[in-house]
């Protein structure tokens, strides 16, 4: 009886399917460079499936003419005309368009506003610098709920500074600090002064000395890129990208000093950011030196992601990144249409008594997202699962925590780091968690033998865990659950806890 209960006409749900939700574009129109990003809808975690930026450097000029770059503006509306005809192509209905520091400070910015809409069609928003600032500011929160400190988005004619306390604002300014300004100061000479004597104008940031610093913007991330080459970092992800303050401030201050054939040389950064790279290390640099932060955490969230995260309601702002990332990755990849996957972690929960309270939405998203290689290939099921898992475009997850969702998730498939040539991910996990990511890997990989993937069977057994042995419970009707195979998947869990394991089926159901 129980076995006909489970039967289901539901058919096989296309792994690449969208979760539902209008999708929703943005164009991010900056003193440098403008951007079309297309999301897969507008919720908590959004997706970008499509990106394109363009470096038109509209503000290069925006300080001496007080007008824009005659070169930009024609640049600009070329590429606008390719993104409003992208976006009707994609059948988006909804596109925002949002034009900062260049275009809000130009004499004709308006003029600009209204030769974008008789030539595209867009309709621009002008913001403000404060509600640039802000909503930079709630990018970052957005990825990184627990921020406190300072948040700095530099683009190409301003710098937002946002301080943030416990993912309160308590303080905001817009700064005449973007490269673009910066090159027509001081002549030849790099504007030190100039940039101090801005900085020393913001009386708030002493309060937040010795907190963290939250960069934003496209050459701050390249200052990111560059240093993780320099360390051969082994993840190569901007988002939660942390690096000691004061390692960082040097790091900044080298690069700032460098010639233009040495900047030539560095890899990690496009040709078209070498020109404004060492006036953004200046303003880096400059200002780590006032808030000497323990850690500078990069944010790939930035404007975009603000406003999107602006858009939603205090209650689906309050749910965490990865956790309603994961929970849509599991609905796609749901294959048998039961959207049983969220049973999976409090199954195994009695296994982790030891782990920090943290790593409690680790094993949550884990066992969301533990079907993911269903669709592959079984040769490289292993390998490229891990790989989606360690390189998701989602946020609210430092590089440690991928990499432990990503050791998981290969010990699901039977694999080890080893097997897969990825030995270096290993620096970013200390031993004891680098443990308990193995052992939650095999443990949903016990899971799966259980219920072939039907996971909501997991609700007919339980594990328990004594001084030595790992027991799993089956009610006497479904005993058949047991076996062979699962008592081998039992013996490696236990393994991993210094015990043995055993399938024992109780004298009433469960």
């Amino acid at each position: 009886m129980a076995r006909a209960q489970l039967k289901t006409e539901t058919p096989v749900k296309d792994p690449f399917a969208s979760p539902g939700g209008s999708r929703i574009a943005v164009v991010d129109i900056g003193s440098n460079s403008i951007r079309l990003v297309v999301y897969d809808k507008l919720g908590r975690s959004p997706i970008p499936i499509f990106n394109e930026k363009v470096l038109c450097g509209l503000g290069r000029d925006l300080s001496l003419t007080k007008r824009l770059s005659p070169e930009g503006v024609t640049l600009a509306l070329e590429n606008l005309e390719r993104f409003a005809r992208l976006v009707d192509g994609m059948g988006i209905t909804r596109v925002d368009a949002l034009a900062t520091a260049a275009v809000r400070d130009a004499d004709d910015g308006q003029a600009f506003a209204e030769a974008v809409k008789r030539r595209t069609g867009l309709d621009m928003q002008i913001i403000s610098g404060s509600e640039e600032a802000r909503l930079s500011a709630m990018g970052v929160i957005s990825g990184a709920p627990d921020a406190d400190g300072v948040i700095g988005d530099l683009g190409g004619g301003s710098l937002e500074l946002v301080g943030v306390e416990k993912a309160t604002i308590a303080g905001q300014t817009t700064l005449p600090l973007g490269p673009f300004r910066l090159m027509n100061v001081g002549g030849a000479e790099m504007p030190v002064d100039y940039v101090d004597e801005v900085l020393d104008g913001v009386d708030w940031l002493a309060r937040f000395k010795g907190r963290s610093f939250h960069p934003v913007g496209g050459a701050w991330r390249s200052v990111a890129k560059v240093h993780m080459e320099w360390v051969e970092h082994p993840l190569r992800i901007i988002q939660h990208y942390t690096v000691p303050g004061d390692e960082l401030a040097e790091t900044a201050r080298l690069i700032a000093r460098q010639s233009k054939s040495s900047l030539n040389a560095l890899k990690a950064v496009s040709k078209r950011r070498l020109e404004t790279l060492p006036y953004a290390c200046l303003v880096m640099s400059r200002l780590l030196e006032r808030l000497e932060p323990a850690e500078v955490v990069f944010s790939a969230n930035g404007l975009r992601e603000g406003h999107l995260f602006d858009l939603l309601s205090a209650k689906e702002q309050a749910v965490d990144p990865l956790l309603a990332a994961c929970r849509d990755i599991a609905d796609r990849l749901d294959r048998f249409g039961f959207g049983s996957s969220a049973e999976i972690a409090p199954w195994l929960e009695v296994l982790f008594a030891d782990a920090p309270a943290a790593e409690s939405r680790l094993r949550e998203a884990a066992g969301l997202v533990s079907d993911i290689g269903w669709a592959e290939h079984p040769d490289y099921r292993a390998q490229h699962a891990m790989e989606r898992i360690l390189h998701l475009p989602v946020a609210g997850i430092s590089h440690p925590e991928r990499v432990f969702l990503a050791t998981a998730t290969l010990y699901r498939y039977g694999r080890s780091l080893a097997d897969v040539g990825q030995q270096r991910l290993v620096d970013l996990l200390d031993d004891q968690a680098m443990k308990r990511a193995q052992r939650l890997g095999v443990a949903l990989r016990l899971a799966h033998t259980i219920t072939g993937g039907a996971t909501r069977l997991l609700q007919h057994t339980r594990l328990v865990l004594d001084d030595d042995h790992v027991d799993l419970i089956l009610p006497p009707d479904q005993n058949a659950l047991g076996g062979e195979v699962v008592q081998r998947r039992l013996d490696t869990v236990a393994r991993s806890m210094d015990r043995q394991g055993r399938i024992i089926v109780a004298p009433k159901a469960v």
